[in-house]
């Protein structure tokens, strides 16, 4: 395995050289979720049901079209991507039928995606199960298998679905996430996980539910890795790994009582019945139930309502022809009645519930479960049948193991399942944040509008939301959070306490926060009508602060959407998160520069390096004194690229497009970027002196390190800020050889103030252009 282009080295990640490779990545792509023939996004209505003639096969773009995103993304400093499909793009028409267009468009876009040099690992994603629950991932003909009508989910309430929603535009944000914890999201995950635990009855094609499900997907993933592989020169060149489902739901199993609902469940929104009331209203009866909002501190009771679907019902009718997709149902699992009632949870002539804490033991043994539990079982069964299928046609591949959302990762440290080649990938967004869409947090760049602002949004204070999960206060107004300097490192500690834990339960394995992000259109869309991103950059900066500090060892942003607009945002339940959208401007290009500039030979300037070098392979204690010459130390420059200056683009880019470590010869200690002061620091130990030919790589971006305006400080050796167009895309990169021991080094570029560049002024940036734009508008 040591030829592997990236390999698991305990935390980290190392090359073929031994070098740490740091893995800062990006989504790819949200509009995945939605079929592009016919282009049917979760604002679409029409054919919505005839989801077993649809294809994906233009997701997340054409072939043609990639290297446009692909070089995009370079040039942003991506080299890792979270390759995005669901288990409907590959079985869409049926039960075994595979869509073969879009398995040889995937490795059509895989191929485009090797030449600009990215580790992409596939995430076989879904939300809340499917498009037909208000999500993504399943085909349409699965819930028909779990006995549900899809096509009345709506008047049941069972989904709350924006392409049935009546206004798709007034669908309320953040409501799709509440179905995991409605009638048609509970019931299907509770069949996938434990279906032959709590639905012995559920029995299809002369296997149970669980299994019949669970076969279906991993033999669709199983089949696209194989012809992934068929395919030839991209098993490990290019795919580095299969992330195991992107976050896995526990369904009702460990509810101890259906009629209340459970202390853990934060997120309320909308309609928000008991798992007891969602199966009454599923088979038709009118129940009054809370309504609850979201606010700062979570969610609240805000009153009540009559959910009444008038007699209908979310299950299909005992005469619905089950011929169609060509399976053969038991004769004990009856259609036309739900599917808890046939297993005596409760009585459906008397509306009486009998059994309330049917799910909270395990029927095997009796034993009482809680979420935990439901992973170490449960998942975990799933994981393993998962795992070796996907090993089974590519041996040396990375496993990305996700558990459920912010719950204890599994007890697998010092077991078979402690896999030496193994990522954990949870997933973290700051709640408050994402669910209200407004900036608890100060503004890193003082805003323009700051009086408008503020009527928006409070400024000063968040909550340890991880902190409140793990029951580390007796109340959560003592998890808030006061001040730029507490909310900052309050979201770091979190995102460190996550790593922490999986190292604790699962062993010493390398730690990637697979989605992180933040909304652009808080505060009511009020940045693409000023064109003020103060709110966005420093979300997504504090979001950044935090990652650097965590210790992971990488990150995937979520999320880069090509079709993202400011009306329809991400194109999938109104979620705005993309770091791109066509109704934003690029990155202004920088001027034009003169002739090569070269570092400062004054020992008094802050960009002169001490230690010197000479030209021998390596940066040695014994050589360090010899003196630095001007070519060694040269920073190449090159004139910016202009072929974005009219294309849209980026917004609130400062926080992202942002210093990183690429390649790096020792151990990283610390590394972070000052957004405030445009500084970048970088601290490492070396078993020994840089090789001539593997320095430490760092990524610099011109936007904020324009050559001619960098200084750097370095605890010795020499280096260069150079343009590498070595992966098909310019990027500009500084390179370090040092020697052995602690080593730092320091790079400061261009900082901003108030919109405007110091020492700069002739080149407004993307927020400056905006600000400008802002003032003509007041």
């Amino acid at each position: 395995m040591s030829n592997l282009r990236l390999r698991v080295d305990g935390r980290t990640f190392r090359d073929p050289h031994n070098r740490e490779i740091t893995l800062h990545g990006i989504n790819v792509a949200g509009d995945a979720k939605c079929p592009s023939e016919p282009s049917q996004t979760s604002h679409t209505s029409k054919d919505f049901f005839e989801g077993d003639k649809v294809s994906f096969h233009k997701r997340p773009f054409t072939v043609d079209d990639a290297p446009t995103h692909f070089s995009r993304l370079r040039k942003w400093g991506y080299n890792t991507i979270r390759y995005i499909f669901t288990w409907e793009a590959i079985e869409a028409a049926g039960p075994g039928k595979y869509d073969e267009q879009w398995i040889e468009h995937t490795i059509g876009v895989l191929r485009v995606a090797k030449k600009y040099g990215f580790y992409i690992f596939m995430d076989p994603h879904q939300d809340v199960w499917s498009r037909f629950c208000g999500g993504s991932g399943a085909p349409m003909w699965t819930l028909y298998a779990c006995g549900l009508d899809p096509k009345k989910f709506a008047v049941t309430q069972a989904a709350l679905v924006q392409n049935t929603w009546q206004k798709p535009e007034e669908y309320p944000k953040m409501i799709w996430a509440t179905n995991y914890t409605r009638m048609a999201c509970q019931t299907i995950f509770t069949l996938f996980f434990g279906g032959k635990d709590f639905a012995p009855k559920a029995i299809i094609d002369g296997k149970n539910i669980q299994d019949y499900l669970q076969d279906h997907l991993i033999a669709a993933c199983k089949h696209l890795a194989r012809r992934i592989r068929e395919a030839g020169n991209l098993e490990n060149d290019v795919v580095i790994g299969w992330e195991s489902m992107n976050e896995p739901n526990r369904g009702l199993i460990t509810w101890p009582d259906l009629s209340v609902t459970p202390s853990e469940q934060k997120l309320q929104k909308g309609p928000s019945p008991t798992a007891w009331q969602a199966i009454l209203t599923g088979s038709g009866r009118a129940c009054e139930v809370d309504t609850y909002d979201f606010g700062g501190l979570g969610s609240y009771k805000s009153g009540t309502t009559l959910v009444d679907p008038k007699g209908e019902i979310a299950w299909l009718l005992s005469d619905y022809d089950d011929t169609f997709y060509g399976w053969k149902r038991d004769p004990g699992w009856k259609l036309g009645e739900c599917i808890w009632a046939q297993h005596g949870v409760w009585n459906p002539s008397t509306d009486e519930l009998l059994r309330k804490d049917y799910f909270h033991k395990d029927p095997k043994t009796g034993k009482e479960m809680n979420y935990e539990y439901f992973t170490n079982h449960y998942f975990m069964e799933y994981y393993r049948k998962y795992r070796d299928a996907i090993r089974s046609i590519f041996p040396n591949t990375i496993m990305l193991c996700q558990p459920p959302v912010l719950e204890i990762p599994p007890s697998i440290k010092d077991t078979k399942d402690d896999d030496s080649n193994m990522i954990f990938t949870p997933h973290y967004y700051d709640g408050i944040t994402l669910i209200t869409k407004k900036w608890y947090g100060p503004d890193i760049i003082p805003s323009s509008s700051t009086s408008q602002t503020d009527r928006n949004r409070n400024r000063v204070w968040n909550v340890d939301v991880f902190g409140v999960l793990r029951g580390k206060y007796w109340t959560p107004a003592l998890a808030i959070r006061i001040g730029e300097t507490a909310i900052r490192n309050c979201l770091r500690d979190q995102l460190s306490a996550i790593r922490q834990e999986g190292e604790e339960y699962m062993g010493k394995h390398p730690c990637l926060f697979s989605e992180i992000g933040i909304p652009y259109d808080m505060d009511d869309k009020y940045a693409y009508k000023s064109g003020d991103y103060s709110s966005q950059i420093s979300a997504m900066d504090a979001n950044h602060f935090a990652l650097e500090g965590s210790g992971a060892a990488g990150f995937t942003l979520w999320v880069y959407v090509a079709s993202n607009d400011h009306f329809w945002g991400d194109q999938w339940n109104g979620e705005d998160l993309s770091i791109f959208s066509l109704d934003d401007r690029a990155v202004a290009s920088r001027a034009p520069l003169g002739d090569v500039s070269q570092t400062s030979l004054n020992p008094s300037s802050p960009s002169f390096s001490q230690s010197q070098t000479t030209d021998t392979d390596s940066v040695v204690p014994s050589n360090l004194k010899r003196t630095l010459t001007s070519e060694n130390m040269r920073a190449q420059s090159f004139r910016s690229s202009d072929e974005d200056s009219d294309e849209p683009g980026l917004r609130a880019a400062e926080a992202y497009v942002r210093p990183t470590p690429i390649v790096t010869h020792g151990d990283i200690q610390e590394s972070g970027f000052n957004l405030k002061n445009c500084t970048f620091t970088l601290k490492l130990v070396a078993s020994s002196a840089t090789p001539e030919n593997l320095p430490t790589e760092v990524f610099l971006p011109e936007f904020h390190f324009p050559q001619g305006s960098v200084s750097v400080e370095t605890s010795g050796g020499k280096w260069t800020i150079s343009i590498d167009e070595s992966e098909a895309a310019p990027v500009q990169k500084f390179k370090w050889w040092h020697a052995v021991g602690d080593q730092h080094v320091t790079i400061r570029g261009v900082k901003r103030r108030l919109g405007k560049a110091l020492g700069a002024e002739e080149e407004d940036g993307y927020l400056d252009q905006y600000r400008e734009r802002l003032c003509t508008v007041m």
